[in-house]
């Protein structure tokens, strides 16, 4: 396999990932759960801090993502 090819995979699946976990949160939000969605916030942001360092996305993308999900909890 290619390098490209492969990276690109590797980026599919890390925004993949991402996806599902930002749902996830909003979903535990919109049910009225926020005492759950305050413990699962710290993965959230663990998960995309991961993807800035592996590449995938930028510093300013998931600082935007990250204030505007903490913003949806209060």
């Amino acid at each position: 396999m290619r390098g490209n090819a492969r990276k690109q995979q590797h980026n599919r699946s890390v925004k993949s990932n991402l996806r599902r976990v930002e749902k996830d949160y909003r979903a535990l939000i919109t049910a009225g759960k926020k005492d759950e969605a305050a413990k699962s916030l710290p993965a959230v942001h663990s998960a995309l801090d991961k993807a800035v360092k592996s590449g995938v996305l930028s510093r300013p993308t998931v600082n935007r993502k990250k204030s505007r999900l903490a913003t949806a909890l209060k």
